[in-house]
């Protein structure tokens, strides 16, 4: 009994990782880059003052960005679909 739950328990473990992962690879093409509402050390790629994710100097760095769902940067305060 013990090793019929044992593998019915792994196997539904590998189904519920399999269904998250489509649904990561769907949701991360539903994303877009939004401006000016990172905080400082925060953002998400490049700036024009820096080459990578997580060097931001200050918080609503007007050239980094943060990816966030499609249709809610606008939505947020101070956030902008181009970077500025």
């Amino acid at each position: 009994m013990k090793r019929r739950t044992l593998i019915n328990s792994a196997i539904s473990g590998l189904i519920a990782l399999g269904v998250s992962g489509v649904a990561m690879n769907a949701s991360a093409a539903e994303m877009e880059k939004c401006y000016g509402v990172a905080k400082a050390g925060k953002n998400d790629c490049q700036t024009a003052n820096s080459s990578c994710a997580g060097t931001s100097k200050a918080d609503g760095q007007k050239d980094a960005f943060v990816l966030v769902p499609t249709g809610s940067c606008e939505k947020l305060v101070g956030g902008n679909l181009e970077s500025a």
